[in-house]
């Protein structure tokens, strides 16, 4: 496996703790099936603290049927985009080459940051990469490489990121994301029978997930089940982030989620193979409502940078573009001039907004890229977490966080070390899981990718960074799994005062998982 320095460089605070499933005693379980199916449900932005048998009964009796990952863990940035890649992939951002929502691909668009998921963003980037837009092989690649079929219904871009080859390896493969199709031959059944795809921006957010899951059901599965299917509801990210966790919309939206997860195990008993079938039901990130907003491009242009979010033509040696992601900023210095880097890094630190902050260089009072996992060919000079708390919002829902300009307060989003946006939500149940039980040893969505080959029997294309989630499977002896946290920190003296921030990781075996981190400028008194 791949690793870098994370452990190497703190000073480790070691707790080790001995991690058992839940008190519910696992009967005898039945042969795993020879020819299973694997499905994976995908729910927006679900936070584990949402699950309860009043707000979504369907997945709560799910999960009574198998295994609750109580200590599930997003990768950082914890945004949809770079944690779709990483189930799609089971690497870390800095093997998969995604590290942002919205990033700076200056062979794409010189002058702003771009949406790394869209059609046109990724078919240029292959082209300009060799075919290499993604740094690793796809879960969907792997099992249609072993000759078996699959299917993706996505009610956001990200759909596209795990088959961008639809229709290439074999051609009933189908990739249905965000109102497209491939491969194109498929395009005219999908509208014919789902109908015309709502534009999410438009707030159409159930609308949308109403076509994924028509077009997964009635189109796609309409035969057969696949060996491997994905469907990627929006819900409830899209109703959270204009209304915040907790709010009666968000609430609405989590049993619509509910409703479709449940139409998904019906059409699995009317094809007489829901005792063949894993499922999985995972969500990208947590949620965390906007306590300010901030306008870095302001704030840094106020203060005497040349600092914008988009440039009126050719950047300039010393400029900086910012990539704003919700509860992150991305900063891309134009010339590496590192003057201006430690400048920014500076005033960062002394900022009343900055949670942790990570560097190239490895600036003092940072955390190196490759602490957080990424670090890759094409990365920014510095990398920003907004700072967060605990402190609850309207609807009485914990986490709170200082976020780009691109929302306001009252409203939500994610992207953060906060520990609300960091943890997820992930059940599995079917043959081959264990039944009703639950662990609380560290998990993440790396993990997805490697576990679901294994259920397959198919061998990985190369190494991955996530782990086969073996205390959970039957029928497998194990040992017992002991999990480390480590805590590293950095600080920074300046005459007004000293700026602190620290990072708490988690690691079973050779994989790493992000827990948490925050930061914050105190003053001389």
């Amino acid at each position: 496996m791949r690793r870098k320095g994370f452990w190497i460089q703190a000073k480790l605070q070691i707790l080790v703790v001995i991690i058992c499933l839940g008190a519910t005693g696992a009967s005898a379980a039945a042969p795993p099936p020879t020819s299973p199916h694997v499905v994976v449900v995908v729910w927006d932005g679900m936070r584990p603290d949402m699950i309860n048998e009043r707000n979504c009964p369907v997945l709560w009796r799910l999960a009574q049927q198998g295994v609750v990952f109580r200590n599930h863990h997003s990768v950082y940035p914890t945004a949809t985009v770079v944690n779709g890649t990483a189930i799609a992939t089971g690497s870390y951002p800095a093997h998969s080459g995604i590290i942002a929502n919205h990033d700076y691909y200056p062979g794409i668009d010189v002058a702003r940051a771009v949406d790394v998921e869209t059609l046109a963003v990724v078919r240029k980037g292959d082209q300009l990469s060799g075919g290499n837009y993604l740094g690793q092989a796809t879960l969907a690649e792997m099992i249609q490489g072993a000759g078996k079929k699959t299917a993706v219904s996505a009610a956001k871009g990200i759909g596209l990121l795990f088959d961008r080859h639809a229709g290439w390896q074999r051609s009933d493969c189908v990739n249905a994301f965000e109102g497209h199709v491939l491969p194109a031959t498929a395009a005219e059944t999908v509208a014919k029978i789902a109908g015309p795809f709502s534009e999410l921006k438009q707030r159409h957010f159930a609308r949308s997930d109403e076509w994924a899951v028509r077009t997964l059901i009635d189109v796609l599965w309409k035969d057969e089940i696949p060996a491997f299917s994905l469907l990627w509801l929006s819900e409830p990210d899209g109703s959270q982030h204009f209304t915040a966790p907790g709010s009666p919309a968000a609430l609405a939206a989590i049993k619509g989620s509910d409703a479709n997860l449940e139409r998904v195990l019906a059409a699995l008993d009317r094809h007489h193979v829901r005792d063949r079938t894993d499922v999985f039901v995972v969500s990208d990130h947590g949620f965390s409502t906007i306590a300010r907003s901030i306008d870095l491009r302001k704030i840094l242009r106020d203060a005497g940078f040349d600092a914008a979010s988009e440039f009126a033509g050719e950047p300039r040696p010393g400029q900086i573009l910012l990539a704003g992601n919700g509860g992150s900023v991305l900063f891309y210095v134009i010339g590496r001039d590192p003057t201006v880097t430690q400048r920014l890094v500076d005033f960062l630190e002394q900022s009343d907004f900055a949670g942790v902050i990570f560097t190239r260089d490895k600036l003092e009072g940072t955390f190196p890229l490759e602490a957080a996992k990424i670090d890759n060919q094409r990365m920014p000079d510095v990398v920003m977490s907004f700072r967060w708390q605990e402190t609850k919002n309207q609807f009485g829902v914990a986490g709170m966080i200082d976020a780009d300009w691109n929302r306001k307060p009252g409203e939500a989003t994610h992207a953060t070390l906060s520990r609300f946006d960091v943890h997820n939500i992930l059940i599995a149940a079917g043959p081959h899981f264990r039944r009703g039980q639950a662990t609380d040893l560290p998990s993440g969505n790396v993990d997805l990718a490697p576990t679901i080959l294994h259920i397959f029997g198919i061998s990985p294309a190369g190494p991955f960074d996530g782990r086969v989630l073996s205390e959970a499977l039957a029928n497998e002896q194990t040992a017992q799994l002991q999990p480390e946290t480590g805590m590293m920190s950095a600080s920074k003296r300046f005459p007004s005062g000293i700026w602190q921030q620290s990072f708490q990781g988690s690691r079973v075996g050779q994989t790493f998982y992000i827990d948490q981190g925050n930061g914050k400028f105190v003053p001389k008194d």
